[in-house]
């Protein structure tokens, strides 16, 4: 998720022919990759750091905002990113697309989530 919000290469660094079908799926995310990719090609940074509970923003195109909660600590914890960390009003609702989930929901204001020990969810967010 940071590599693709960084706009960094994505580089497969395994044996393509004896990976298992979760690293498969992970590398071959075409929502991920799409973040990667976008014609917009800002990279993301990190907006806000709690004690190894990171938030990473960045603008994509079309007036989007691509979203990591990112949870470098040893147990599970919930992360929240705030509008105004990301570059949005308060006020602005938005349509929040969970990369990794495959699934879509409303939100306003903020974005939480909880978030496993070393993990992270991974974001777009669609002005309504």
């Amino acid at each position: 998720s940071i590599w693709a919000l960084a706009k960094a290469p994505l580089l497969i660094g395994c044996d393509v022919r004896s990976m298992s079908q979760q690293t498969k799926n992970i590398l071959s995310n075409s929502e991920v990759i799409a973040v990667n990719q976008d014609s917009l090609g800002v990279q993301g940074k990190k907006v806000q750091s709690d004690n190894g509970l990171e938030v990473w923003a960045g603008p994509l195109s079309n007036n989007r905002k691509a979203v990591v909660l990112w949870n470098r600590q040893s147990y599970q914890a919930t992360i929240t990113a705030h509008w105004s960390n990301i570059g949005l009003a308060g006020s602005v609702a938005v349509t929040a697309r969970d990369l990794w989930a495959h699934s879509s929901f409303a939100a306003q204001g903020q974005i939480s989530a909880s978030v496993a020990p070393h993990d992270c969810k991974m974001y777009v967010l669609t002005p309504n």
